[in-house]
């Protein structure tokens, strides 16, 4: 019987791969026969997370992009077809969040920056809607692909604070869900649509806001432990399993779902 989670020599292009998650979920899938491209603004981190993968055994490649100009990723897209023929799945991870979108412990909603609040929303969804369009393409005429987006807790419950992410986040599993419908109505059900939501994992853009510098946790990080049953943050490794099935045929008739890896917390009533 065919092993439905096999995925070697898939092709699979990660935007925002020099984050903590995304080269975690990239040295998993390479180790595991995937094989993978790295597109990202980080130039010399790309290539040391390409060295590392490789130096284990994986095979991974960076590209440089901008996940917000469309003619740099459909660049990216096009070396991508020349070298490989194909796409198979593309993991939105690129995001974040800024200073300005984000509301002070003593602040309050006419704090924010209206503008740092616009980047984020374009960041974080108009910078997973650029490479969906420019890579469904090439799945389209394939017949067939798996598109992973990067939601959040923040999409299920606006949190304190993060007004601009939130929103942003929340766009995200909209998104998903349109574009699950979408694609199976007008190309077929071999394209398929589907996010994972995080819960609190600890990474280089919210450390200082979870943790104080000698590790143990902030006021901000005490509230994410006890609103999560687990009693802890997540390790990075362990959204490895949910994209493997998102992009294998084991999900083969799943789409437009928003997977949680968060611990219990959006269950967490009390």
């Amino acid at each position: 019987m065919k092993n439905l989670f096999d995925i070697k020599d898939n092709i699979v292009v990660i935007t925002g791969g020099t984050g903590v998650l995304g080269r975690t979920i990239a040295k998993y899938l390479a180790l595991n026969g995937a094989k993978i491209i790295i597109l990202g603004r980080k130039e010399e981190v790309g290539h040391k997370i390409v060295a590392d993968i490789a130096q284990a055994g994986g095979q991974c490649e960076f590209m440089k992009t901008d996940v917000m100009n469309q003619a740099i990723v459909e660049k990216n897209c096009n070396d991508i077809l020349t070298k490989y023929g194909r796409v198979n799945t593309l993991l939105n991870a690129a995001g974040g969040n800024m200073a300005g979108a984000v509301i002070a412990p003593d602040g309050n909603f006419f704090d924010l920056k209206v503008d740092a609040f616009q980047k984020v929303l374009e960041l974080n969804l108009t910078g997973t809607v650029i490479p969906t369009q420019v890579f469904l393409k090439p799945m389209v005429k394939q017949g067939k692909g798996s598109i992973i987006n990067f939601s959040s807790m923040a999409a299920f419950r606006p949190i304190t604070r993060v007004c601009g992410y939130s929103a942003a986040k929340a766009g995200i599993s909209n998104f998903t869900e349109f574009m699950a419908t979408e694609c199976a109505k007008k190309f077929g059900e071999g394209i398929r649509v589907n996010a994972i939501a995080p819960g609190f994992f600890i990474t280089d853009q919210n450390r200082a806001l979870l943790t104080n510098p000698d590790g143990s946790y902030t006021k901000r990080g005490n509230d994410v432990i006890r609103q999560t049953p687990y009693g802890r943050m997540g390790d990075p490794e362990e959204l490895c399993g949910t994209i493997h099935y998102l992009m294998s045929d084991a999900a083969k008739f799943v789409t437009g779902t928003v997977a949680v890896v968060d611990g219990g917390f959006n269950v967490y009533a009390m």
